[in-house]
């Protein structure tokens, strides 16, 4: 393998280190160039996490308490890529989300809504050979965050990627299609502007299940010029 087995990310297509709408990047951001460091046999081999066992409802989060959690049932699924658009098997995919009312079960978040105690949040899930992964979920509320006056996030889950090597590690934001929050969000505005349709999902009317939940696309390529933008 050669230095060049995963292409480095094409210039315009990731958020800056430093976006000055989005306040707590500029006490985050480097405040010196990145050192570009050639890749080594660890950061394109690993980690392999194959081994890694699931739960039977870990991608189920509506099955996880005791019972139902409260909001609109929805289905999340796509295909984890690669820089060729050839599907990654196996990859390993995690998501996190606060529940229908905008609040995380998480002691950090005092936002004033109520708890869900049906709903944790977070589960995983693992490509099959053709890259395709599904999770049913609750659809996340709008919440407020403090970053400006009247600062709302739009509805969003966040996604964590394992691929085959550290150069194929993501981390992501997927949102809904047509909210109109995301022309006031700095998040998913620091992403150039030509990326940021990447990051929204498509609404599935094939694969929504009659009577039960309506369901989403989110494809996700790991590298590459059409790669989903980290965030």
């Amino acid at each position: 393998m050669t230095e060049e087995t995963y292409r480095r990310p094409a210039i315009g297509q990731h958020p800056p280190n430093l976006s000055p709408d989005y306040k707590s990047t500029a006490t985050r951001a480097p405040s010196q160039p990145a050192i570009v460091l050639p890749q080594s046999l660890s950061e394109i081999t690993g980690p392999l996490l194959r081994g890694e066992r699931l739960g039977a409802n870990e991608n189920d989060l509506t099955k996880q308490r005791l019972g139902e959690p409260l909001g609109e049932r929805i289905v999340v699924h796509g295909r984890v890529l690669d820089e060729d658009g050839k599907p990654v098997p196996e990859a390993l995919v995690e998501i996190w989300q606060c529940n229908a009312a905008g609040r995380y079960h998480h002691p950090g978040d005092q936002h004033d809504a109520p708890l869900d105690p049906n709903f944790y949040g977070g589960g995983r899930a693992r490509a099959d050979r053709e890259g395709r992964y599904s999770f049913i979920t609750i659809k996340p509320g709008a919440y407020p965050w403090k970053n400006h006056h009247n600062a709302w996030r739009p509805a969003h889950i966040h996604f964590s990627l394992f691929g085959p090597a550290f150069a194929t590690r993501l981390i992501t934001q997927m949102y809904f299609p047509g909210d109109p929050l995301l022309a006031f969000d700095p998040i998913y505005n620091s992403v150039p502007s030509a990326a940021r349709a990447r990051l929204q999902a498509s609404f599935d009317m094939a694969e929504t299940r009659p009577e039960w939940a309506l369901a989403y696309r989110f494809d996700i390529l790991l590298r590459g010029r059409n790669a989903t933008p980290m965030e």
